[in-house]
Parts: structure tokens; sequence; C-alpha cells
């Protein structure tokens, strides 16, 4: 039994910023070896130098998870590069927030292709490699408004709560292969998407968290590093919230 990751071989996505980049890292400083996949190709190569200067070892990635192309691609050269994948968190995600009678279309289908299936498509062709190792581990990052819903968030609230359906699903159909799939949902987290909140609204939000504070992406991170572990073998199929308290009342 370890927490070490040392010998595993992982992939990130939306991996440029916030949870993403954290989770990388974490993971790096476990001993994985970190594919980051990140929209902007040089967010992804700032985090792989990162990784690369603490004495970990990363390749950086640039492209769109809902693309089948840029997916197919980042993993053969991944498997290419390492010959292996045991390890991958879907993190990417987008925001469009509008109050839904406001919601273009474009809206809802941009969240929904990114946040969605973005991570079927990554787990799609990442199972291919884990069934032969019979070994693997899928880690989608989720969030607690897909538990609870959210005003003005119609859209990636759907997202999140169709990811935890597809966590489950999954589970079931891998965890015989030693495959396990499970979602962290984390509360309000110091994220630009958190930043960008009116100050009243911070305030408003800060007061309902228990612990008294914002979560940090190290926080999520360290939730995913145990779900990547050995210590995880025997969970599959489970949303673990990380969210100082924020849901507990509720």
């Amino acid at each position: 039994m370890r927490l070490s990751l040392e010998g595993r071989v992982a992939l990130v996505t939306g991996a440029g910023r916030g949870i993403g980049k954290a989770v990388a890292q974490t993971l790096a400083a476990a001993g994985a070896q970190v594919a980051a996949l990140s929209r902007t190709e040089a967010n992804a190569q700032e985090v792989a130098h990162a990784i690369e200067t603490a004495g970990g070892r990363a390749l950086a990635f640039g492209g769109d998870v809902a693309d089948p192309s840029t997916v197919e691609t980042v993993i053969e050269q991944t498997l290419k590069h390492w010959e292996r994948l045991d390890i991958v968190v879907n993190n990417a995600g987008i925001t469009r927030d509008t109050l839904l009678l406001r919601m273009k279309d474009e809206d809802w289908d941009a969240v929904l292709q990114t946040n969605l299936k973005g991570a079927f498509l990554c787990s799609r062709a990442a199972l291919k490699p884990m069934m032969r190792q019979r070994w693997g581990r899928i880690v989608n990052i989720s969030s607690v408004v897909g538990l609870t819903g959210n005003a003005g968030q119609a859209n990636y609230a759907a997202s999140k709560a169709a990811l935890i359906a597809f966590t489950k699903s999954v589970a079931l159909e891998m965890g015989s292969r030693g495959i396990t799939c499970n979602a962290v949902a984390p509360g309000l987290i110091e994220t630009d998407m958190t930043q960008a909140m009116p100050p009243q609204a911070r305030e408003y939000a800060l007061q309902r968290i228990p612990v008294g504070r914002f979560g940090t992406p190290e926080d999520i991170a360290y939730g995913v590093l145990y779900l990547c572990s050995d210590y995880a073998a025997y969970i599959t199929g489970q949303v673990f919230v990380i969210d100082g308290g924020l849901t507990v009342g509720i």
C-alpha cells in the first residue's frame, strides 16, 4: 500500500491553472509522470516546466478536450513517450453563466461539450491501455452544484450532475478490470471563477462555509491524490465532496 505514485503516468485536463494545475503538480510531487493538457498550450508548458524544475517529469499539450482528434493525439503521444497510462483526471471545465430564459444554445452546448464530452472522450481513450494493465484510476472533477443545482448555472450544474452519473456507470463497467472511477465535488475554491464573484456574493458565500474559508486548489488536489493511490483501491463510483462543510446543511 502506498500514497506514492512512482511509476504511474497521469493525464490531467484543464491543467493550465487553478485546480488542474494543483492536481498536476501534486501528482508529480508524489512521483507520477504527468501529461498536462490545457486549452492554452503556453499554460500547459508553464506547468510542465514547473514540474520538471522540481525534479519531476512532464509533457505539455495544448488543445480542446471536446475535440476527438486532440484527445486521440494526446493519448497516443503520452503512450508513445511513457508506454503506459494509469491515471486520468478529467478537470477541464468552463462556465457560461446566465439565467435559463437568457441562455443561448451556444452557451449550453459549449459547457456540455467541454465539461461532459471532454471527460467521455478522455476516459474512453484511456480505458484501452488501462484494461491491458489491469489497473487504472479515473477521477472526474464535478462540483457541489452538480448535487444542489444553482440559479444561473443550469448548463454548468447539468454538466456536473451528469459527470456524477457518468462516474457511477464507468465504475460499474470497469470495477472487475482493476479500474476505479470516482468523482470529486469541490465547493467554493479560490480560482479565477470564484475571484470574479462580486464582493457581496463572496461574503455571503463565506458565511455559509463552516470552516470559515474558501478552499484552495491544493485542498482538491490532495483528495484527488488519495483517490489515485493504492489506498483507494476499494473505492469506486463514489463522490468525494470537498467543500468545507458548505453542503452539510442543505
